[in-house]
Formats: C-alpha cells, sequence, structure tokens
C-alpha cells in the first residue's frame, strides 16, 4: 500500500504533467467540474443552493465573525439572489450556480461549474429548513487538479448568527412542515448571537420539536470531479 507520501507525490507529479500539457487552458480558467450535493440529514431541506469559484482571498464568511447582509438573507430567506449578484461583480470570483429548488432529505443535485484549480477555489451554501438561520456551506476548498480522482467533503450546518432561534413558525419561511400548519411565516426576527458559529440544533424552545427536527452534523455530502 502506499504511504500517504507516496501518494502526494503522484498527485503533485499528475498535476505538474497535466499543467505543462495544458497551460493554456489552464490560464484561461475553462476546467469544468461536476459538484454532486447530497442531503444526509433525515429531517431538513435545502433551500437552492449557490456555488462559486473564486480567488483563495476571499470566503463566503469567518468564523466567529458577523455574517454578511446577503449571507444573512440567505440563512434566514433561502434567498441567494443577493450574494450571488454580490460575487457576480466581484474580479476574485471566476464563476457562481445556482439551484432552481428544494433538495430533500437523501436527495441528490448535481451542478456544472468552471474553475481553475491553480487559482480557485470552491464554496457552496443553502439554508436549512426549518430553522432560523442555519445553513449548509463549504467554505473555499480546493478543486481537484487534473490527474487527481473526485474528492468528497462533509459539509456542516452553520448559524448565521443574524437572527434569534426562536423556532416559531412566524419567523420561519415554508409552506411545508406540518409543526405550523403546513404554513410558516418568514418574518426577520433580530437579535441573533452576532457572528457565525456551528449550529447548535433544534432545542424545542418554539413550534419546532427536537425528536422530528434535531440533527447532527455533518449535514451534506459533496462530491467535486473534474469532468473536462
Amino acid at each position: 500500500m502506499l504511504s500517504t507520501v507516496s501518494r502526494l507525490t503522484r498527485r503533485l507529479a499528475l498535476a505538474a504533467l497535466a499543467a505543462a500539457a495544458f497551460g493554456a487552458q489552464a490560464n484561461e480558467g475553462r476546467w469544468t467540474y461536476e459538484v454532486t450535493v447530497t442531503n444526509i440529514t433525515y429531517n431538513q431541506q435545502f433551500t437552492p443552493l449557490l456555488l462559486a469559484t473564486h480567488k483563495p482571498t476571499i470566503t463566503f464568511f469567518t468564523l466567529g465573525q458577523p455574517a454578511s447582509a446577503p449571507l444573512a438573507t440567505l440563512a434566514e430567506e433561502g434567498n441567494v439572489a443577493p450574494l450571488r449578484t454580490l460575487l457576480d461583480g466581484s474580479p476574485l470570483v471566476n464563476a457562481t450556480a445556482a439551484g432552481s429548488g428544494l433538495l430533500d432529505p437523501g436527495k441528490s443535485f448535481t451542478f456544472q461549474i468552471q474553475g481553475n484549480p491553480w487559482r480557485d477555489r470552491l464554496s457552496l451554501a443553502a439554508m436549512l429548513i426549518p430553522t432560523n438561520d442555519a445553513f449548509v456551506a463549504l467554505n473555499a476548498v480546493q478543486l481537484p487538479y487534473p490527474g487527481w480522482p473526485a474528492q468528497s467533503h462533509v459539509a456542516i450546518a452553520y448559524d448565521a448568527g443574524s437572527e434569534v432561534n426562536d423556532e416559531l413558525c412566524t419567523s420561519i419561511p415554508g409552506p411545508f412542515f406540518a409543526e405550523c400548519g403546513g404554513s410558516g411565516g418568514g418574518a426577520r426576527v433580530h437579535g441573533g448571537e452576532g457572528f457565525v458559529h456551528v449550529h447548535r440544533g433544534v432545542h424545542g424552545v418554539g413550534n419546532l420539536k427536537p425528536h422530528a427536527r434535531d440533527w447532527r452534523n455533518p449535514v451534506a455530502d459533496v462530491r467535486v470531479r473534474l469532468v473536462r
């Protein structure tokens, strides 16, 4: 069995060969990646996902720091438009992609997005529902180099810290969960923790029942494969 050092050496050698053979393509950033996201919870849906390839100098968020207003909107409402608009307007972003529907437990959705493994990282995010401001995310992970196998990542749920976790129907968007008689509200509730942190789950302080809605991390499996 190859040692860890041997496997790393082989990967670096393959990457170097690919870089020499496809230098022009690499410089133009025309690599296409297939990203498959699987919801591995049994009780949470994901709102439409937002993906981006971007320079390592930016991230969707920083743990322990306040969420940006566009990220808070994604985490509280499931609305990716403000964050996608911000990303699309940045010269540090290569490409963005977004889903169009909910991702149910046990289901997967596959995206294609362009990226350059020598210059870019991959990030993604989506709201967990029903929650106040929980979101699943990968934050600036490495893209596979040419010659590398598909890469798998586990993604956890974070709390945007922008809304109090009152777990009340009036604060949570969505027309689908039984605890709220089939209809959520979505009114924004201010006064959250004030910084992004790992989400602590559902505790039954409002309408949501822990036995039905609580979870343990991770919440998603993400597979990233270079297709061309």
